[in-house]
């Protein structure tokens, strides 16, 4: 992981547990990307072209992401997909505010104990390997309904960058290579995938071009003949007779059952902001507000930026809010979620009052049914166009290259979304999420996801657009950002740069970015009980600040948007014209 750009100053961290008020004292952030007419943030610099082109030639940021989904799809195969799943949030300029769920569904042949052996044991590798693991894609499905009801430009001429992208090729950058060569082993399992995803047997090297011709068929098949081009004809049947041959259970009934739900979603207010956020069967959306609603009785700008105090109360929030994500949470066909009491302030005060100040909680104490609780791989896109309306979007394959299979004949890989249901109570998943009945594994069920597409508004209009893969990170890392936004004032660079931690109830660990804390710091947290582990993965923050390059700032000169893109990897770009 590289070094992070955002230096602290000493006083944010002394050695006591009474502060004075500090500020936070920002070095070498770069200045966050500005425009006057709109701004795209995305993990992969060509796909971000395509939105900016798609808003410069008149089209709206609904336009601008249908267009930068299938570009991700052609060059960002880790994550960007056609054969995976998503959610988006949108505000319109009329502010109208909307969720479109894309989620993966489970095939129809799905059962509850589908992943374990005669004696009950979760068989490793069974729900992230191979065509078992694939749940029924929605991304097509998404992007069209999308496009359909809220875009304004046609589908042949949104998918026609993708198209071209995947038959003529592109350069690969060393980012792009860095990702390839994390799945070169799983490729090589699979010759659907080896054909395109390695260079006559061998990892691509940078400045080596990447061709997908079978790819850039099934997209002129979809932009001919739109869901129908996808989950019916040649490439359904493909699709199909690859699951088969792969021993998966995917058939044409899972794929003409498929639709994209529209949504409310999961609202509420911060400090005089109001966040719009994903409802189940994202739990991200829920999380996030349930600990903003316990982290508002708390003085963070006055305790300070990276301040022992307000590190472990933001921890404390996480480590109460997850038994809830875990314990309670689900699909809303198949579950009833009890959003009302998670979402209640008065259920955030609760939980408040049973967070010592002075003292770590024990994760293993704290369990649903316990008063005050009752009974990392993905892409994300950010949009902001000069009329006002607003998109974020998280979709997926779940682990990098999903389940490292690709359809034959069709260029699309496929997603291990399987693993994100409870392939048993109490064994954790790849993320190490410990999960409950709620999201057992049904037919046509779709698992409970942390994807957390968020908009944050003032006075009803749109001022950051947030969001970033990182599977279960995904919603502690967007708090974060949103937090370093709203109390600690920084911009939009620095909030997405600076170094983050994160907590999920189980296991009873801390994983701490490089210079999150400094080492007096580290210690009255490890003397108040915290047990702090390694980082994981970084995550890819795209955010977007709409009037200035802070939320409290002024613009500069005639430009009224602000992109950050996160420098943890080397693909992304944000731009805007």
């Amino acid at each position: 992981m590289k070094t992070f750009r955002l230096l602290v100053c000493a006083a944010a961290a002394t050695a006591s547990l009474a502060f004075a008020p500090v500020a936070p004292s920002f070095a070498a952030s770069v200045a966050p990307v500005a425009a006057p007419n709109g701004m795209v943030v995305t993990a992969q610099h060509l796909a971000t072209r395509v939105g900016v082109d798609v808003l410069k030639d008149g089209g709206n940021a609904v336009d601008a992401a249908v267009a930068v989904g299938y570009a991700l799809a052609v060059v960002y195969p880790a994550a960007g997909n056609l054969g995976g799943g998503g959610f988006m949030t949108i505000q319109l300029a009329d502010g109208r505010k909307t969720f479109l769920d894309f989620r993966e569904k489970a095939p129809l042949a799905a059962t509850a104990n589908m992943y374990l052996d005669k004696d009950g044991n979760v068989v490793k590798g069974l729900s992230t390997h191979g065509h078992l693991a694939v749940g029924v894609p929605g991304t097509v499905s998404g992007l069209e309904y999308a496009r359909e009801k809220y875009g304004t430009m046609k589908r042949q001429t949104l998918i026609a960058p993708a198209v071209a992208l995947a038959d003529r090729g592109f350069a690969l950058d060393q980012g792009d290579v860095d990702m390839f060569q994390t799945a070169t082993k799983d490729f090589e399992a699979d010759p659907a995938s080896a054909a395109i995803f390695l260079n006559k047997g061998k990892a691509f090297q940078p400045g080596d071009r990447l061709v997908q011709k079978d790819l850039a068929r099934t997209l002129r098949e979809i932009g001919a003949k739109g869901t129908e081009g996808f989950y019916k004809g040649w490439v359904a049947k493909a699709l199909v007779e690859s699951s088969q041959a792969g021993k998966g259970i995917l058939t044409q009934a899972d794929l003409d059952q498929y639709q994209t739900r529209e949504l409310a979603p999961v609202e509420c207010d911060y400090r005089g902001y109001h966040v719009v956020s994903a409802p189940p069967p994202s739990s991200g959306g829920v999380i996030i507000c349930e600990m903003l609603n316990i982290l508002e009785g708390y003085p963070l700008r006055q305790l300070g930026w990276g301040s022992a105090q307000g590190v472990h109360y933001q921890i404390e929030a996480m480590r109460h809010a997850y038994v809830d994500r875990n314990s309670t949470l689900g699909d809303p066909d198949f579950v009833k979620n009890p959003l009302q009491r998670l979402l209640d302030k008065d259920y955030a005060a609760k939980i408040r009052a049973a967070i010592d100040p002075t003292k770590a909680g024990v994760s293993k104490d704290l369990k649903p049914g316990v008063p005050p609780h009752e009974g990392s791989n993905t892409t994300h896109y950010s949009i902001a166009d000069k009329w006002g309306n607003a998109v974020s979007v998280t979709y997926t394959l779940n682990d990098w290259f999903g389940a490292k299979v690709t359809a034959a004949k069709t260029g699309v890989l496929l997603n291990n979304e399987m693993d994100d249901f409870t392939s048993k109570v109490g064994v954790p998943n790849m993320y190490g999420l410990v999960q409950g009945e709620a999201n057992a594994i049904a037919p046509g069920k779709r698992p409970l996801s942390s994807m957390s597409p968020t908009i944050v508004t003032k006075d009803g209009k749109p001022v950051m657009v947030v969001g970033t893969p990182g599977g279960s990170r995904i919603i502690t890392a967007v708090l974060q950002t949103m937090i370093n936004a709203i109390d600690f004032d920084m911009t939009v660079q620095e909030a997405v740069d600076a170094p983050r931690f994160h907590h999920q109830w189980m296991p009873d660990l801390t994983n701490v970015e490089p210079y999150a804390l400094s080492p007096d710091t580290r210690r009255i947290l490890e003397g108040m009980g915290h047990k702090l582990g390694a980082p994981h993965p970084a995550n890819h923050l795209a955010a977007i600040i709409i009037g200035a390059p802070s939320l409290t700032g002024k613009p500069v000169g005639n430009n009224r948007f602000y992109g950050a893109n996160d420098p943890r990897r080397n693909t992304g770009l944000a731009a805007g014209y």
